[in-house]
């Protein structure tokens, strides 16, 4: 029997992005996927465009008053039946043959709890410091080895480790605003399911911080009080903490020994949100 996967998609205020997944999502070659459409938004303008491809694939579409990524992740996790769980995001985009690779990957390596890939801008530009080979993830490497959109989980894995916390993400309403989804393997290593981030399994999705400018900088101050937070609530070593900012402020020195003054202060905000983050 061929594994079904149910994807879990949270959305607020993107119309043309939801298009480009859904279109991506229709060029799969592997068909025994639910799409599970979280819809937040305060009016109907997905609708036209759900009902053109809801006869294309299964497809959900629900309503979620209560905004935020985890809370929609969540209202949809209740409705998913699927044997493999993932959380594409409105603005990301499958490659083709991604549902063909997770399934071969899993069928073929029935002890993995879970994969997580990387992902570009789909002309091969980056954001972040991904691992640089395959590896079995743990609570030090997770951070570079995951991100939301990229987690895909067997059904035993949602169905102990439950749904995310709602007090992190977009739109959480705290200013913990990232790192749910690393929050959720931390807690699922710590049942001890076992997780591999695959290198070569590539997904796609904007890349937001080319340019350091007032824009990147605010929405890196979510993202690194998310982090500061998670690291804190998930109980690493006192350690731990400062040696990622220690890092952070290498790249403040190097930064500034090259002239680049955007890129300095933006990493100067990302540690002291961390550090907020990691203060609670």
């Amino acid at each position: 029997m061929q594994m079904k996967f149910s994807l879990v998609l949270a959305t607020v205020g993107r119309v043309d992005e939801v298009a480009r997944l859904l279109e991506s999502l229709d060029a799969q070659d592997y068909r025994n996927f639910e799409l599970i459409v979280v819809d937040q938004n305060g009016d109907d303008r997905l609708v036209p465009l759900l009902d053109l491809y809801r006869r294309k694939f299964p497809l959900r579409h629900v309503r979620s008053a209560a905004l935020g990524a985890s809370r929609a992740r969540n209202a949809g996790l209740v409705l998913a039946d699927g044997d493999v769980i993932a959380f594409p995001d409105d603005d990301c985009w499958y490659p083709d043959g991604l549902l063909e690779q997770v399934i071969t990957v899993l069928a073929s390596h029935p002890e993995l709890d879970g994969i997580t890939g990387r992902f570009t801008d789909g002309d091969g530009n980056v954001e972040g410091r991904w691992l640089e080979n395959s590896a079995l993830l743990n609570r030090y490497n997770v951070w570079r080895g995951a991100i939301e959109f990229s987690i895909f989980l067997r059904r035993r894995v949602v169905d102990t480790v439950g749904g995310f916390d709602e007090s992190l993400g977009v739109g959480a309403g705290t200013v913990w605003g990232a790192a749910e989804g690393t929050d959720y393997l931390l807690r699922s290593l710590r049942h001890g399911f076992k997780l591999k981030f695959l290198v070569d399994m590539t997904l796609h999705h904007p890349v937001k911080t080319a340019d350091f400018d007032a824009s990147a900088c605010h929405r890196q101050k979510k993202y690194e009080t998310g982090i500061g937070r998670v690291m804190r609530i998930n109980k690493y070593p006192f350690w731990y903490f400062p040696t990622t900012c220690l890092r952070t402020c290498g790249g403040i020195v190097l930064a500034l020994a090259r002239g680049d003054f955007l890129k300095a202060r933006f990493k100067y905000l990302s540690v002291l949100a961390r550090v907020r983050g990691w203060r609670g």
